[in-house]
């Protein structure tokens, strides 16, 4: 639950309660509120003819004194502390419900980037390399009728090869040459396949949420899913043979 205050009044004249108070006037409270987001804290001083005490203004006499008038002393706790009187007082209390992912169907992060190496094509049962790149991004708008900015932050990776089969991984992998590795090396995001053919692959990027409604970032509930643009991976055989002469020489050769 988000909680924000709102001030609606900085200074409030307030009549104290009590006969001894009333004998003295009319004291100024001056009301303030914080909130750190899930918690509101009222506060207040009490001052003279609507003065701040600590800004110079007479304070309500303390428990023991009397006035020069000659009339009873007030007792402070007659008068109330100037929290007490401050609650509730020119304040607003505005509860905010806990974020969900469904919430931020408007704010949609950027599509990621998707590649297959090398080329977009590969051979039956070596391992073809596949890379996504996201980035966290923020996003400004409106939710719930408030101004707020949404944080999204990848946190998982999930490849669909095109073949029935899957992956999750917590990065989007790493091209063969950033790997200082050589083509058809297996990498963490890397998948073979089992025969040729055209496959069409896909990955989906997982974003964790975050939202200010400038009261600081509070988590968002469940997880934002970005899908990127399909990938088409054509899967060839490799077939050996022994031979004498290389396809130049004879170009009816096995494999020419």
């Amino acid at each position: 639950m988000l909680v924000t205050v709102a001030l609606l009044a900085g200074l409030t004249t307030l009549p104290i309660a009590g006969k001894q108070c009333n004998d003295v006037g009319t004291w100024g409270t001056t009301c303030h509120a914080s909130t750190d987001g899930s918690q509101v804290t009222v506060g207040g001083t009490v001052g003279s003819g609507g003065s701040n005490a600590s800004a110079g203004g007479s304070a309500p006499p303390s428990a023991g004194s009397s006035p020069d008038d000659g009339s009873q002393a007030i007792a402070p706790q007659d008068c109330g502390p100037a929290d007490v009187l401050c609650r509730g007082r020119g304040f607003g209390v505005v509860s905010l419900p806990d974020v969900t992912a469904s919430d931020l169907a408007s704010f949609a992060p950027a599509t990621p980037s998707f590649e297959a190496e090398p080329g977009g094509v590969g051979i039956v049962g070596m391992p073809t390399n596949f890379v996504a790149s996201a980035s966290t991004q923020t996003l400004t708008g409106t939710l719930f009728d408030r101004p707020v900015t949404v944080r999204f932050t990848p946190s998982a990776y999930v490849f669909s090869y095109g073949d029935g089969s899957s992956a999750r991984s917590a990065s989007g992998g790493t091209a063969w040459t950033a790997l200082g590795q050589p083509q058809f090396t297996a990498t963490p995001t890397s998948h073979a396949y089992g025969s040729r053919g055209v496959y069409n692959a896909v990955v989906s990027v997982e974003y964790v949420a975050a939202v200010d409604f400038g009261t600081g970032w509070r988590p968002v509930i469940g997880v934002v899913t970005a899908a990127g643009p399909g990938q088409r991976v054509e899967i060839f055989e490799a077939r050996t043979a022994l031979v004498d002469k290389t396809c130049a020489e004879n170009p009816s050769g096995p494999g020419c």
